[in-house]
């Protein structure tokens, strides 16, 4: 099985990354990001799916029909210049819709979605809503930007999702952990990652910057018949890696190059859930971050801008 999509050349319409259900091989999760031109509108059908509309660089107008042409809503997101700039507005918007995405300056965005059951309405999320996590400890600091969580964001029927900062040199996603029908979690959530690897300045993302990523499973995952996973991924700026499974993590930023990642997650429960198991052999490893001192780079940004004063939108 092979869990890396690397980036591609961006396709028609300016698509960067394209990942359907379908083409994971899985139920849920999907994700797509586009460039627009300056001016020109993109259209975009959810059919039976949820999703986001969460600016990576640049703001962008959003409005959004019924299948019928019914105006339902319009936004204006702000956005930022960057993924490593700011934490930004976003909007959800609900299955059986048609979306017109419209850029002035032109921008990047990205659409992580989910097949949903409920049609819920289409919403607005504030930046300065948003809850800026720090998490770990030591060389295992990290932001977590909890944007569209259970008990942050409900207006969602199955979609779940963050964005995470790794400074350069660290590790995130540790200790590793689980989300499947493996004893003993209690929840299955299929993962997608999609990454950004800043260059050189620290916040202009660049294929030059790289990370790994690593997914793998146990006997516990033989016993119930899933597939064995052992990957060890370099990954680099817009390429994506698909966890159906088994335990993920590490996540390392390489020295000098610091990486976001946008998770995407959703699975059959009634109700959304971010619960998951750590590989019990590594649990231990949250313990230690009791004595040991956060990462002052930690957290990156927030609703303003960046904590360290290098960009402001």
């Amino acid at each position: 099985m092979t869990l890396h999509v690397p980036a591609s050349d961006p396709g028609p319409a300016g698509t960067v990354v394209r990942l359907t259900s379908e083409d994971a091989g899985w139920a849920w999760t999907g994700i797509e990001v586009l460039r627009l031109a300056a001016g020109e509108p993109v259209s975009v059908e959810t059919g039976d799916r949820e999703l986001f509309v969460l600016p990576l660089a640049g703001g962008l107008r959003v409005t959004v029909n019924d299948a019928a042409g019914a105006e339902l809503a319009a936004y204006d997101l702000t956005g930022r210049d960057s993924v490593f700039t700011r934490v930004t507005d976003f909007a959800y918007v609900g299955r059986d819709s048609v979306l017109t995405l419209v850029s002035p300056a032109g921008a990047e965005v990205a659409l992580p979605s989910s097949h949903c059951e409920r049609a819920l309405p289409p919403a607005y999320g504030p930046a300065e809503d948003v809850p800026v996590e720090v998490r770990g400890s030591g060389n295992a600091t990290r932001q977590v930007t909890n944007f569209g969580i259970p008990g942050v964001w409900d207006h969602a029927d199955k979609i779940i999702c963050c964005e995470l900062i790794t400074p350069d040199g660290n590790w995130s996603s540790y200790p590793p952990h689980k989300h499947d029908v493996s004893e003993p979690c209690p929840v299955v959530n299929e993962e997608i990652y999609y990454y950004r690897i800043a260059g050189r300045d620290q916040v202009t993302p660049s294929r030059e910057g790289l990370g790994y990523h690593r997914t793998y499973t146990g006997l516990e995952h033989d016993r119930v018949g899933l597939p064995p996973l052992d990957e060890t991924i370099e990954v680099r700026d817009h390429d994506v890696v698909k966890v159906p499974h088994g335990y993920h993590g590490p996540c390392i930023a390489a020295p000098g190059y610091p990486m976001y990642y946008l998770n995407v997650m959703a699975g059959p429960a009634a109700d959304r859930a971010l619960a998951f198991c750590d590989d019990p052999t590594h649990g231990w490893i949250r313990e230690s971050w009791e004595t040991q001192e956060l990462d002052p780079r930690c957290p990156v940004t927030s609703a303003a801008g960046r904590t360290d004063g290098k960009a402001t939108r």
